[in-house]
């Protein structure tokens, strides 16, 4: 008997089309053998959809007929199995459209890979793909992630955070502690956002201020950091869970300007469709749309990249440990991207981000260290399920109702 796979995927998030985009290289490698999938797509506006035509990346080229086209559900657990209901409940027809056996949460961005969607698998009690809420929220909140590293003796670029409001309501203080703890350039960056949305280079005070102003349309916390001075960024991918881990090979992403951009990483040019987000699909002929190849203008070669890495061995040994460090100390599971700075002028390592879900699952890190990506998709779902057993037998709650003892609860 097939795998019943939910596949949960956009979302309301700056990077939602990078989800859709994410979710079709995936069915392209999940073994249909194997797996059924029932895609879950998550709009905009919170709204939860279903049918077999979200399975095809062109369709998303005419959202109105699409969801046309599809159920509007919940997925909900009945107390025996997690079932995919239509909303409302039809008066004639079925309302149960599919049940679920393990969940992979295919998303990008605030409002679910922050740890909303874990959260909410967590309550339905659902083997799912991934990591947890702490894992979710720490890698997604730039901040956090690096005080806790730098807790944990990793190395981190110096850095100055703070809220929006703090700095509406005293703008020079915290101009005046950057300048006093940081040297120009700096990179400002929201605190909760990832594909390089809302990141600036700034030279000066006067372009600090505005990339801060700027950064504040995105997120509430703000991060500025030195900017490493001959800089050479190096991804490097990690599968498995607290208990045991692989490293990729390492790449290196080429930069169009000076930081590395969204457009770098996802749009390319529409002429030579370079890039990572639309080979996966294009590679393989099969039953879904997205089988076909990604939407126009997706960045889908590998000209935006040196893979493998043009570093020292023992820089890449470095790397690929600090990669599986990171990953243990958030309590990662799944596949995660941890990214690099390397000041080449004084050869110095830092992690800079973790992506918990990266964008492309990271096929091609995989790919390029010898390991077929189906085989990787099947040893991820095998993680969710093997973590899903072991909460299973811890305690969250206790069978006694203390409200049915006599005399009730004292006040």
């Amino acid at each position: 008997m097939k795998i019943k796979v939910g596949i949960f995927f956009g979302g309301e998030s700056v990077e939602h089309e990078i989800s859709v985009i994410t979710m079709s290289q995936a069915i392209s490698s999940l073994n249909p053998e194997k797996y059924e999938i029932v895609p879950i797509y998550i709009a905009k506006n919170g709204v939860m959809y279903t049918g077999d035509d979200l399975l095809d990346l062109e369709m998303y080229r005419d959202m109105d007929v699409l969801l046309k086209r599809c159920y509007k559900v919940a997925v909900v657990n009945d107390g025996k199995k997690v079932n995919v209901v239509r909303v409302p409940a039809p008066i004639i027809g079925k309302r149960v459209l599919n049940t679920i056996d393990v969940a992979f949460p295919i998303v990008h961005g605030t409002n679910v890979e922050d740890g909303t969607i874990a959260g909410f698998l967590n309550l339905l009690d659902i083997p799912f793909v991934g990591p947890d809420v702490v894992a979710s929220s720490v890698g997604m909140d730039k901040i956090l992630f690096k005080k806790v590293l730098k807790e944990s003796g990793l190395p981190v670029v110096d850095y100055v955070s703070f809220y929006a409001n703090e700095y509406v309501k005293d703008e020079e203080k915290i101009i005046n502690e950057i300048n006093e703890k940081l040297k120009y350039p700096l990179i400002v960056k929201p605190g909760n956002l990832g594909s390089s949305v809302g990141i600036k280079k700034v030279k000066n005070q006067q372009e600090l201020e505005e990339a801060i102003n700027f950064a504040m349309e995105f997120s509430d916390r703000i991060l500025i950091e030195n900017c490493v001075g001959k800089l050479k960024e190096i991804n490097c991918a990690v599968l498995g869970d607290v208990t045991q881990t692989v490293a990729t090979e390492c790449e290196e992403p080429l930069l169009s300007g000076e930081i590395l951009s969204y457009t770098d990483k996802y749009v390319g040019d529409r002429k030579t469709k370079g890039g990572k987000l639309g080979k996966m699909g294009a590679r393989k002929g099969g039953k879904f749309g997205a089988r076909k190849g990604g939407a126009g203008g997706v960045n889908n070669s590998m000209e935006g990249k040196k893979l493998p890495a043009d570093i020292p061995n023992e820089i890449r040994d470095e790397i690929q440990r600090l990669a599986q460090e990171t990953f243990k100390i958030l309590g990662c599971s799944g596949i995660s991207r941890i990214d690099f700075l390397i000041d080449e002028e004084i050869n110095k390592v830092y992690v800079n981000e973790i992506n918990t879900i990266p964008g492309a699952l990271s096929w091609y890190l995989f790919e390029a260290s010898n390991k077929k990506f189906e085989d990787v998709l099947d040893e991820a779902i095998n993680i969710a399920i093997k973590k899903h057993s072991a909460r299973e037998k811890l305690t969250f709650s206790y069978d006694q109702n203390i409200l049915a003892l006599t005399g009730g609860v004292k006040r």
